[in-house]
């Protein structure tokens, strides 16, 4: 087996750009939510401050995994520290699963067992109206990396084929926040206009839900990349067309993949090579093969060229066209 090419990638700059501004933006909005929270005893604000901390620590937490992805390798790692983004993501996951949703539930429950009476309403409008102002303009950054990220695809099989965690986790708890905002004024609004005060305990347990189907959403797909996802077929394919293009090649079988971080790819590539080449000539290939992937696929970090004999004559199957 021939010696992997790596090199560092790190990060992109537009992902951590999104997380400070969401985390910036969490932590203000999380002040002033509780400072509202304590002159109306509102069970949903209430809910919306615990959502806002949560927030500002998943944003923490995946600013930790940015960095600690980011280590070069060692001997201990010598594949690098590139899935410390998909691990602190996944915990951020269940962060929002079980600290946000699970607490808001909790405090939609006790507000509809011990209901209190809604006071003056004009705390939470004016926390309401700067949370969204805040959370909306961390949205749109969230958005604007997103949708450089995914081109032309669609914004769902592009969060499926995303393997960037730093991006579609802060857009979706910005997504959640608005989400939450909106329940959060009915609440508040439909409260106090019915002198209902168990209004307020269900937009409480809705924060909840919202912040529980996110969650989920996220966990299936960090539990995905964590576990590790192949490269995408079109790439397969194209390196594998690049390697069959030169002369002293004779088949190759299908190559294994995984993505050890966004832009940190590990491909193992079995290669049959002609019978007459020396030692030292197959190493050039090798080599030159290495080299030329490298600079047309930059995301490949570890490659390996596997030389085997007797592909073609067992038949080299054929590249598959899906993701198993």
């Amino acid at each position: 087996m021939s010696n992997p090419v790596s090199t560092t990638a790190p990060a992109p700059p537009s992902s951590k750009l999104a997380i400070v501004a969401a985390l910036a933006a969490n932590l203000a909005i999380a002040v002033i939510k509780f400072v509202a929270a304590a002159f109306t005893g509102s069970s949903a604000m209430v809910a919306e401050g615990i959502h806002s901390v949560v927030d500002t620590a998943n944003e923490w937490l995946l600013l930790l995994g940015l960095r600690r992805s980011q280590q070069p390798a060692s001997e201990t790692r010598p594949f690098g520290y590139g899935k410390e983004l998909y691990f602190w993501s996944f915990i951020v996951s269940i962060c929002i699963f079980a600290i946000g949703g699970g607490i808001s539930m909790y405090e939609g429950i006790e507000h509809l067992r011990h209901p209190v009476p809604p006071g003056d309403p004009t705390w939470n409008y004016v926390v309401l109206g700067v949370a969204f102002l805040f959370d909306g303009a961390s949205f749109l950054v969230a958005r604007r990396t997103f949708n450089a990220q995914r081109g032309s695809r669609s914004f769902w099989r592009a969060f499926r084929g995303s393997k960037d965690p730093s991006t579609f986790v802060v857009l979706f708890e910005d997504a959640a926040d608005l989400l939450g905002l909106l329940v959060a004024f009915l609440g508040v609004f439909l409260s106090h206009q019915l002198q209902n005060p168990y209004l307020d305990g269900v937009a409480s347990l809705l924060i909840g839900v919202i912040l529980v189907v996110v969650a989920g959403l996220l966990l299936r797909e960090n539990k995905s990349l964590l576990l590790g996802e192949p490269a995408e077929p079109e790439l397969l394919a194209e390196v594998v067309r690049l390697v069959r293009a030169n002369a002293a090649v004779v088949a190759t079988a299908p190559p294994l993949s995984s993505y050890l971080s966004p832009h940190d790819i590990l491909l193992v590539l079995p290669v049959e090579f002609q019978d007459h080449l020396a030692a030292a000539q197959l190493s050039d290939v090798i080599r030159h093969l290495q080299t030329t992937i490298q600079q047309q696929y930059p995301d490949i970090q570890h490659l390996f060229i596997q030389p085997t004999a007797s592909l073609a004559a067992q038949g080299a199957r054929e590249l598959p066209t899906s993701l198993p």
